[in-house]
């Protein structure tokens, strides 16, 4: 039964909230505990729908997992592993892209692995042919069926040279996963280098694995037979916070961010406090709060260091509160401006544009798509309707609920619990006023 929220805005966002355990990592370390021989232990781990679906991809599978109800670490034991009918893993089609990243670990197990359809939000062309092409060089043999695809290797994966056209974060995860225990050296040029990148390496170290990143982007693995379990805490969610930081932007609100960490968030940092942000960071977390007026500025994104492109969307509803144009320039996802059509429904001022306004290289300037925003402002708010598109720009569009004068109802907000850990719940602790009910009007 989805969920339909009515956010009556106009309330400054105050309190505390918790970010724990990165979305973009947990499950990939999850999945990671496929290829040792002996249980994993996750710490810092959240309540998300992506997490749902992984521990159901690991369960009909044969892994073992088991939620500490106190804690709520996980412990993934492999040792039973097995192949899952392809009616038990369509169940989980259209659900998440994750799937994609055990084959990989299911070859050095079972070997062979079956993956459905896969979902995942609406933002860009974001094909699996990179992992496919990748899997390939390992000496995978793929197999389109009518329901997905099936993947083996008769000779096991063999280590090789790739190099990215771009330094895609899932290709550069499926090679992560597949080259470990593979035979022989494998060679990525062109990686991602993402912290939750780095957080996954230090995993697999853990777990045994050999593997050294170099400063031009090249990561070198050399396979081993064997791995073992591993014992990590997850670093924090720096995208959850950046959320909540635009948050008390926009709503003038002050908020406190346990488990955000600086380090992770340094490029976002400075943008913030460009814009008019203040922030007091301590050792466990930040406290992030509006300063006065806000200020215009130009924003690329780009990939690690750079301006993270889920940053993008929350920080784009601050800044039609800003005084004066701003300029923003998406270089990841063609079709991150989408979410900007509910904003000028609520009064704001957003021309967008089919060409790089800016100087970041990107990937598809060349190809006709909306990608360059120019925001005026500052613009009034009021409520909407708003029906969400994805993650980050569904809590984008919540931030902007939450800022505008009225009442606005928002639906799809199922998509946003992907990623925010109970964010309903820290809503009301930061004292938005709100109501959540389905869509058959039952209060829940």
């Amino acid at each position: 039964m989805s969920r339909i929220l009515t956010v009556r805005g106009g309330v400054p966002l105050t309190g505390r909230v918790q970010v724990r355990g990165a979305k973009n990592l947990v499950p990939k370390a999850m999945v990671a505990a496929l290829l040792g021989n002996a249980p994993s232990t996750l710490r810092n781990v959240p309540e998300i729908k992506d997490v749902e679906v992984v521990t159901s991809l690991l369960q009909i599978h044969g892994i073992t997992v088991v939620k500490d109800p106190v804690t709520g670490d996980l412990t993934m034991d492999p040792a039973n592993a097995k192949t899952a009918s392809s009616a038990e893993i369509n169940t989980h089609a259209g659900d998440s892209r994750i799937p994609i990243l055990l084959c990989g670990p299911l070859i050095h197990s079972i070997g062979h692995a079956f993956i459905p359809d896969l979902g995942g939000c609406k933002i860009g062309d974001r094909p699996i042919d990179y992992h496919l092409e990748v899997l390939r060089k390992f000496g995978a043999v793929v197999d389109k069926t009518g329901g997905g695809i099936l993947i083996s290797a008769p000779n096991g994966l063999k280590g090789t040279k790739i190099s990215l056209p771009y330094p895609s974060v899932g290709a550069t995860e499926q090679v992560l996963l597949s080259a470990t225990r593979a035979e022989g050296i494998t060679e990525l040029s062109g990686a991602a280098t993402e912290p939750e990148i780095v957080d996954l390496i230090a995993i697999l170290q853990k777990m045994g694995a050999i593997i050294s990143v170099q400063t031009d982007r090249t990561i070198r693995i050399e396979g081993v037979r064997e791995l073992s379990g591993y014992v990590h805490t997850a670093l924090p969610d720096r995208n959850e916070a950046a959320s909540w930081a635009s948050a008390a932007l926009v709503t003038s609100g002050d908020i406190y961010v346990e488990g955000a960490s600086q380090r992770d968030m340094m490029t976002f940092v400075n943008t913030f406090r460009k814009i008019g942000g203040g922030m007091d960071i301590h050792d466990d977390g930040i406290r992030f709060y509006r300063q006065g007026d806000l200020r215009p500025l130009v924003l690329e994104t780009d990939v690690h260091p750079g301006f993270m492109t889920d940053w993008q969307q929350p920080l784009v509803v601050a800044l039609t509160q800003a005084e004066g144009v701003s300029i923003v320039h998406e270089t990841v996802y063609e079709n991150r401006f989408g979410f900007t059509e509910a904003l000028i429904r609520m009064g704001a001022s957003i021309q967008l544009h089919r060409e790089c306004l800016g100087s970041v290289p990107c990937r598809f300037g060349q190809r006709n798509f909306i990608h360059s925003a120019v925001i005026s402002g500052p613009t009034p708010l009021t409520g909407a309707t708003i029906d969400i598109p994805d993650l980050r720009g569904g809590f984008s569009h919540l931030i902007a609920a939450l800022a505008a004068q009225g009442t606005s109802t928002v639906t799809g907000i199922d998509i946003i619990s992907r990623g925010y850990e109970k964010f309903t719940d820290k809503l009301a602790g930061l004292g938005a006023d709100f109501d959540v009910r389905d869509s058959a009007q039952a209060l829940v």
